[in-house]
């Protein structure tokens, strides 16, 4: 269970709302026009700022805490949840979510509701929650992070998508391209004081574990356990690791036969190649090895319903 909800946040808060406008929600402007008034209609004193060509959803971030805000709410997917969540660990803000992408992992494991008028109603009417955040070499993600043919496949994806394509198509044709050529990667895992070499095409690490169904619906009955989750499928035919691929997308990478699975709260990868392309909660950045992980425990504040699974 995902720890108990303690304290009612929207109290007395002074509140930004960041949208990202690469939402598809939030392309057109009657769909931020309609944002804007279910917020006045509910948090009156709340601030709803938009990201534009030439301001990011870091120039939001950085307005908001020189401002003093002591809510930041993240209007995107899990890559601005991310960024946002990135911003308010560690501090005394709270970090709230509109789920307004494709995927919403984050979204979906605290029970946060899809439907905007109610996400808006639970700025004003949750609780905050502590929950964990995994790190690697001072980099925060807040579902998984993947080795390998993962952030191949994302960046393939992005092209695709910025080309036109939409999310899942791009996807799945980008899955097919890296499994046309993909290599294993060598590593050698340092966990638990023991040392693990393997050569591996993928390696999936989940802030916190997620369940073993069969399915691709990914689920992590815990965001508090304090732990993070290894899975290296051992190199196996391509159809196999297609599966393994599309599922490590979806944030669901589940116990299958033939993968090395660790629970830990610490590990640390090396490689012979001074640097590795890194997936973070669907986004790609290029990081010098070794790659040092680590949970933080119940790190970061977060706003959920009354009534969380």
């Amino acid at each position: 269970m995902t720890s108990a909800p303690t304290t009612r946040a929207s109290q007395g808060a002074d509140v930004r709302i960041l949208v990202n406008c690469n939402a598809k929600a939030m392309q057109d402007p009657a769909g931020r026009d309609a944002l804007v008034e279910q917020v006045r209609g509910v948090m009156p004193d709340a601030q709803v700022w938009f990201t534009a060509d030439d301001v990011s959803i870091d120039d939001l971030i950085a307005r908001a805490t020189r401002d003093g805000a002591t809510m930041l709410v993240a209007g995107g997917g899990d890559g601005t949840v991310n960024a946002v969540a990135s911003a308010v660990i560690g501090t005394q803000r709270t970090l709230g979510v509109l789920p307004l992408g494709t995927l919403n992992h984050f979204a979906k494991d605290l029970a946060i509701p899809f439907d905007i008028e109610a996400a808006v109603l639970l700025l004003r009417d949750g609780m905050v929650c502590d929950v964990d955040v995994g790190e690697v070499n001072d980099r925060v993600f807040i579902n998984n992070s993947g080795l390998g043919l993962y952030p191949d496949i994302v960046r393939q994806r992005e092209r695709r998508q910025e080309a036109g394509s939409s999310k899942w198509p791009a996807a799945f044709v980008s899955a097919l391209h890296a499994l046309r050529r993909y290599r294993t990667l060598g590593i050698r895992v340092m966990v638990g004081g023991k040392a693990l070499y393997r050569r591996t095409p993928a390696v999936f690490i989940g802030n916190n574990e997620y369940t073993t169904d069969s399915g691709l619906e990914p689920k992590r009955p815990s965001l508090s356990d304090g732990c993070l989750s290894l899975y290296m499928p051992h190199p196996h035919g391509r159809a196999r690791l297609l599966w393994f691929s599309l599922r490590a997308l979806l944030g669901n990478s589940g116990r299958l036969e033939g993968f090395d699975v660790v629970l830990t709260d610490s590990l640390s990868i090396e490689s012979r190649h001074r640097r590795l392309h890194v997936a973070l909660d669907g986004e790609v950045a290029v990081m010098e090895t070794p790659l040092n992980y680590r949970t933080r425990a119940r790190a970061l504040r977060v706003l959920v319903p009354t009534i969380v699974r």
